[in-house]
């Protein structure tokens, strides 16, 4: 969720905010009907209103909700704009619609539920000729020297304290993605398509590809950035690109498990997988690098994922397999009692009482429960 500043500096980011704005101008006609999925304070819902909208059902999940509906009412779109406090996935309309606009996005468009909202709206909600935007988003990645970008995220495990070893944070350090910034004199080849997400006809959250390149100039390889351009409406693009100006995006960086020194003519193979688990995506890059002088032969072999970045304990992890049999915990049975008691017709001093004389050696006054029965209302309730 982002904070109302976090919202303020994507209003901020001027490359993002007028080719999203260009985007709504164009494609919504007078009459439209327009869905806006994440709408935050709501801008672009009021843009939409601006531009002719007849309808506009604007959802958001956040408590920046509250912002947008006063935002409605003082520019006097209120009659216009109908809102939903939610997820996309669990919100049922009263009508399809003609345009569905939405900026889900991260550093890169694999990100969090993006994907499966869009595919979710576009088969549930837009008219058969209706209008997605985004229309597609391409993501592209090259080999990089990101010397201090590296150094700060990697190495800093190895020098800031030379009498200790901090190896394992290292090993999994090597196992993240970072936000980062690179110019194009730092890319060591020429950027290559990994994968184009259609969002017309997606049907997957999750993204594979195999990307080689031959290195142009010597150097230095720390590792991957990725970037995407992004295809909003007819001539409407925009990209965190390190051939651009700068975004509130930036691009995403990839490390390798130790710097490379690359040669001209060596060639870099790397097998890049996204898949969505639960709301988080896990990357896995595979690297093999090739020196010319070789003949085709590995030197170089990474295997690395965001799975082993993670600093879960065996234990933790060994919940998610398969052949794990769960226990509810303590607070999970409470939560569980408390979501029985909301019936409908029980206030919650109803349910905490009930709470304190089922389980007197949890609560020892039925105050201490309405906390307790609150938090559960408070992410339940309606």
């Amino acid at each position: 969720m982002y904070s109302l500043e976090g919202y303020a500096d994507m209003l901020a980011d001027k490359v993002r905010h007028n080719a999203m704005c260009r985007a709504m101008r164009q494609i919504v006609k007078p009459g439209s009907v327009v869905l806006e999925i994440g709408t935050g304070p709501g801008f672009f819902a009021i843009l939409a209103c601006q531009a002719g909208a007849s309808r506009v059902f604007a959802i958001e999940s956040s408590d920046v909700i509250q912002v947008a509906r006063e935002i409605a009412v003082a520019n006097n779109f209120s009659d216009r704009i109908v809102f939903f406090e939610g997820f996309s996935t669990k919100v049922t309309l009263p009508e399809r619609v003609d345009i569905v606009f939405s900026d889900l996005r991260g550093i890169l468009p694999l990100f969090a539920q993006n994907i499966p909202s869009i595919i979710d709206a576009r088969e549930r909600f837009l008219k058969p000729q209706g209008v997605l935007s985004p229309r597609k988003d391409t993501i592209l990645v090259a080999v990089v020297d990101l010397p201090k970008v590296y150094s700060r995220m990697v190495d800093s495990w190895e020098q800031s304290a030379p009498e200790q070893n901090l190896s394992p944070a290292r090993r999994r350090a090597v196992n993240c993605m970072k936000r980062a910034r690179a110019t194009p004199d730092q890319l060591l080849s020429e950027p290559r398509l990994w994968v184009t997400l259609d969002y017309s006809t997606i049907a997957s959250p999750d993204a594979r590809g195999e990307v080689q390149w031959t290195v142009k100039r010597s150097g230095t390889g720390h590792g991957l950035l990725a970037w995407f351009d992004a295809d909003l409406a007819d001539g409407v693009l925009y990209s965190n690109s390190p051939f651009g100006p700068e975004t509130i995006h930036a691009s995403m960086f990839f490390p390798w498990e130790h710097p490379v020194n690359l040669a001209q003519g060596d060639t870099v193979c790397v097998q890049l997988d996204a898949k969505l688990v639960g709301d988080d995506y896990v990357f896995r890059w595979e690297t093999h690098v090739k020196p010319a002088s070789l003949q085709g032969q590995t030197r170089d072999l990474f295997k690395q994922s965001t799975f082993q970045g993670y600093p879960l304990p065996p234990g933790q992890i060994h919940k998610s397999a398969s052949d794990h049999v769960p226990v509810l915990t303590e607070e999970a049975v409470l939560s569980r009692r408390v979501l029985n008691l909301m019936d409908g017709r029980a206030t919650l001093e109803d349910i905490a009482r009930a709470l304190t004389t089922e389980f007197p050696e949890r609560f020892t006054g039925w105050h201490e429960a309405l906390k307790f029965a609150g938090a559960v209302s408070q992410k339940y309730s309606r």
